[in-house]
């Protein structure tokens, strides 16, 4: 899968080309910030309208992706939708796509800033997940080792035009990228990003391989 293979704390991790993360020991897969409905909720705000492809697209991303690692956990690391409306919006199509995909295996939904309160699908629903000695949340708190997501990281290398979602890790924190479609981001380097890391800290571009380079500062 051509993933980036690291540790944080006593967990061995994956950083997966998709932006999930997989942790081989615990056979779980971690997503954060799939941000299902966001089109409906723009179009329902009377913002600009947007094709509204991002949840058939996001889903079948993440289908691929516990297709390749069979995980006996899931774990969705808040903002999963874009708001609770939104979740209570799917079609009848994501609906079953979803219910299949828990299917014989644990399902956590992490309580995000977009996704506050419990939704009606399957799983269950927590603020945030030990796993070993390391945190899950949705948001970075000052309480490490821990993994978030919230920040949408993305970094452009040298020369490559475009910049592309990215892990973000020191020795104590990571930081995952947004997993859904139309999600955008901010840059790795911003202060208010690139302040939660040491110096040292590493960045993993997503794509058709996990890359990872320096988060120097610039």
């Amino acid at each position: 899968m051509s993933a980036h293979h690291f540790r944080l704390s006593d967990l061995f991790l994956h950083a997966l080309p998709s932006g999930a993360l997989y942790l081989p020991h615990e056979n779980t897969l971690v997503v954060s910030d799939l941000h299902l409905g966001k089109s409906e909720r723009i179009a329902r705000r009377g913002g600009t309208l947007i094709p509204p492809y991002e949840n058939t697209e996001t889903l079948q991303k993440l289908d691929g992706d516990i297709a390749k690692t069979a995980p006996e956990r899931v774990v969705c690391l808040g903002d999963s939708f874009d708001d609770l409306r939104g979740a209570e919006a799917l079609d009848d199509t994501h609906r079953a796509t979803l219910v299949r995909l828990q299917a014989g295996r644990a399902w956590i939904w992490i309580e995000g800033n977009h996704d506050p309160g419990p939704i009606e699908l399957g799983g269950t629903h927590l603020a945030e997940l030990a796993i070993g000695d390391v945190t899950f949340r949705h948001i970075a708190t000052s309480a490490t080792p821990e993994v978030s997501g919230h920040y949408h990281p993305k970094l452009a290398l040298a020369g490559a035009g475009r910049a592309r979602a990215c892990f973000v890790y020191d020795k104590s924190r990571l930081i995952l990228p947004a997993y859904g479609t139309y999600t955008g981001g901010l840059s790795a380097l911003h202060p208010d990003l690139r302040s939660l890391f040491a110096p040292q800290a590493i960045a993993v571009l997503t794509g058709r391989k996990a890359i990872p380079v320096p988060l120097l500062k610039r």
